[in-house]
């Protein structure tokens, strides 16, 4: 029998790769022991002690794309980002068990992030099949909206590099738009991206929602983008 939703919040707890803030208003982050840990500009040195470039995933879920990345990319360090505890514990939890140590998880608000992490200090972001928000009253929940636009440039800075990859035309058509207007740059676009010829072998990884097909189009698209 698996495990239930009070058992993973407890195991999260007890991980020294898992970092968790519970306040919206006080935004802080408290390691295994209970401490408040500020590693603002320091996650590299501090936490993976080393000087390899940093990358997101942002609304990780279950953490597929933090998993294989921080497998296949040894010489980078990863960062899975989400809210909801019991689904990075899977993640969290195969790190973990694989003895991963270029990779860690981050229990928070995607909004919050200014608070944990310094100016320019992220190379990458990777935003895998999150929510569409596909209600226009949600439409400044998407992640790919100008007012997180704003939140990738402090992380990253200009030269920051974005990565989406969803099934929703609406997300991928909204992003399109953002991307124009805010002045960024599309390095590569795949409106089809499994019948398109690629060489990024991780975009092969699919999460559990691009396997649940909740939109029910035959198409997964692609862009990757500078922030400029």
């Amino acid at each position: 029998m698996g495990k239930g939703k009070l058992e993973k919040f407890q195991d999260l707890g007890q991980m020294p790769h898992v970092f968790q803030n519970f306040k919206w208003l006080d935004p802080k982050l408290l390691n295994y022991k209970k401490e408040v840990v500020d590693y603002r500009g320091k996650w590299s040195k501090e936490v993976f002690k080393n000087d390899h470039p940093i990358i997101l995933e942002l609304a990780c879920g279950y953490g597929e794309y933090t998993m294989a990345m921080a497998e296949e990319l040894p010489n980078k360090n990863i960062i899975g980002i989400d809210l909801k505890g019991n689904r990075i514990w899977t993640g969290a939890n195969y790190v973990q068990e694989k003895g991963l140590n270029n990779a860690v998880f981050l229990r928070s608000a995607i909004e919050l992030l200014e608070n944990f992490f310094g100016a320019n200090e992220v190379s990458e972001i990777w935003i895998p099949f999150a929510d569409p928000h596909v209600r226009d009253s949600k439409s400044k929940k998407r992640l790919t909206g100008p007012k997180f636009i704003q939140l990738y440039r402090y992380l990253a800075g200009k030269e920051g590099i974005i990565h989406l990859k969803t099934d929703s035309d609406l997300l991928y058509e909204f992003t399109l738009q953002v991307i124009e207007t805010e002045g960024c740059t599309i390095l590569e676009n795949y409106p089809d991206l499994y019948n398109s010829t690629f060489n990024n072998e991780l975009l092969r990884v699919k999460t559990r929602y691009e396997k649940l097909n909740i939109s029910g189009s035959a198409r997964v698209k692609y862009v990757k983008f500078r922030l400029n």
